[in-house]
């Protein structure tokens, strides 16, 4: 006969065996595929569903459905070199299922340089959700390229009505991808934007999915599905907070500026290119 060492008295016994089950349990899901520890994560989360999206999958001037150009010259209140066209296949085209965007050496008016500036105001408007672009950047000296979003009022009050950048680019600090939030508390005219970075090191040869996610209590920056910047609704009121109503977004390549050109620009980089593979919105069901 085999005597037991177990104390049936034990009090601590049945937390010992809960905490076991625990181990073990967790155990098992870091044992899974990365894809099945996924799915266990986000089976209680909330689903979305697909309200908006291009997937480029036509020949020509970006569908005119879904996207209007910002137009014009005037520096865009950073002393930005380029003219933005509108209607122009050498600024802005559909081809083999991507949307590029072509900064050139181009004389418009005063200006030098020519590129596009894309954006779904009036036919791409939300409050709330996901946005994912993926894109593949442009390189070299002064190119300034963004994946963005602002408020949808008219007229634009900023930084009041809020600015959340997805992905910005300066060209002479290659590789740092950047993601910020402005309003009209916190931005750079005053010097204290909320920001962060990421590395991409294969930003110009590679797609990469750039993505937000935000609702009434936080904005979220992603790359490749990786959250690295969060700004938070700290409850003060629409000064620190602009972010309850529709905002849409923004694709553009800039040239110099107050930041773009802070270290000079390059003739001899243009043609540069930003191709967009999809736009794809999600909101909650």
């Amino acid at each position: 006969m085999v005597t037991s060492n177990l104390n049936l008295n034990n009090p601590f016994m049945p937390l010992s065996r809960s905490l076991s089950s625990l181990l073990l349990c967790l155990f098992v899901i870091a044992s899974l595929p990365a894809q099945s520890q996924q799915t266990l994560r986000t089976s209680k989360a909330p689903k979305m569903q697909l309200v908006w999206s291009d997937e480029f999958n036509y020949t020509g001037l970006p569908d005119t459905k879904k996207w209007n150009y910002d137009l014009g010259g005037w520096g865009w209140g950073n002393n930005e070199l380029q003219y933005y066209t509108k209607d122009s296949l050498g600024n802005a085209f559909v081809n083999n299922g991507l949307l590029t965007i072509v900064l050139k050496q181009q004389t418009i008016e005063d200006r030098k340089y020519s590129s596009a500036r894309l954006i779904t105001k009036g036919k791409g408007d939300w409050v709330y959700g996901r946005i994912d672009v993926r894109a593949k950047l442009p390189k070299g000296l002064g190119t300034w390229p963004a994946i963005w979003m602002l408020g949808s009022t008219t007229p634009l009050k900023w930084p009041d009505d809020g600015e959340i950048d997805i992905m910005e680019h300066v060209g002479f600090n290659p590789g740092f991808i950047h993601a910020t939030t402005h309003t009209k508390s916190f931005n750079h005219m005053i010097g204290n934007q909320k920001t962060d970075t990421i590395i991409v090191k294969d930003f110009d040869t590679q797609f990469h999915d750039y993505s937000v996610i935000w609702n009434k209590d936080s904005v979220t920056i992603l790359l490749d599905n990786q959250a690295y910047y969060t700004f938070k609704n700290n409850g003060t009121g629409k000064d620190a907070w602009p972010f309850d109503g529709p905002m849409h977004l923004l694709l553009n390549i800039a040239f110099g500026g107050n930041w773009g050109g802070a270290k000079g620009v390059d003739d001899a980089v243009l043609p540069a290119k930003m191709e967009i593979d999809y736009v794809r919105v999600y909101q909650l069901k």
